[in-house]
């Protein structure tokens, strides 16, 4: 068994796509999941599993949402040595107003200079494989640099947390 985390894109967010974190619990153990653990009700969800690739258990989950719910959810898994990457990558030198944006795949290599080209300050962000790292100066509703910008930018699906829960992430790895 392995420790993966799972993180899902765009529920719960104001009223719609609506999926309860204890219910999300149930339907995962039913299908063999194990030490099953949620963090807030954002999709958040770290379990353990026999050793599947991410695509496996990416297609496994969302055929489960759907199936359940009847709504398509974006979803992205993470083993716990990538959570564990990805704090000790982060560029900056503090974690005021930072997010972590994960990519469901790496972005071509033109993307992301292309990407850089273009000076988005005062906020900044790091590309590093299929992580984007990001600082703004205002809360992250407010920012231009949102997730739909780099899913559109990268050509990538992608899902946001903030660095708390990215620290919650790993602890729920490690659980």
């Amino acid at each position: 068994m392995k420790r993966y985390i799972c993180i899902l894109r765009g529920i719960n967010v104001g009223g719609h796509r609506k999926i309860l974190m204890n219910d999300l619990v149930v339907l995962l153990e039913k299908e063999n999941f194990q030490n099953v653990k949620t963090y807030i009700q954002s999709g958040n969800i770290a379990f353990n599993s026999v050793s599947l690739s991410h695509t496996d258990l990416e297609t496994k989950i969302k055929s489960i949402i759907e199936k359940e719910y009847g709504f398509d959810v974006p979803i992205i898994v993470l083993t716990k040595k990538e959570i564990e990457e990805t704090i000790k990558n982060f560029p900056f030198s503090d974690a005021i107003h930072a997010h972590v944006t994960f990519l469901q795949s790496i972005p071509s290599k033109e993307l992301v200079e292309s990407l850089n080209l273009i000076d988005y300050s005062p906020e900044e962000f790091v590309v590093n494989g299929k992580f984007v790292y990001l600082k703004s100066i205002e809360k992250y509703h407010q920012s231009k640099l949102s997730n739909n910008f780099f899913e559109k930018k990268l050509k990538v699906a992608a899902t946001t947390r903030n660095w708390k829960t990215v620290i919650k992430l790993k602890e729920l790895a490690e659980a």
